[in-house]
């Protein structure tokens, strides 16, 4: 019995993978999660420089007047 269960685990990551889903979610994008943008070299106006990107871009995100 124990067997069967694990052939129906396996079988269920392989319809994962066959859907083209993720088993386990990716990490979340830090720069669109604070509103920025990733731009090559550094951040030019009407941009602020907030962090980096995962590609090494310089995350940037854009001045807001009150």
């Amino acid at each position: 019995m124990r067997i069967l269960y694990q052939l129906l685990v396996i079988f269920f990551m392989m319809l994962h993978g066959a859907a083209g889903k993720h088993l386990f979610p990716r990490p979340l994008d830090t720069c669109v999660a604070q509103n920025g943008r990733c731009f090559p070299g550094i951040c030019r106006r009407p941009y602020y420089w907030i962090g980096t990107c995962s590609n090494g871009y310089s995350c940037c995100k854009r001045y807001v007047e009150v």
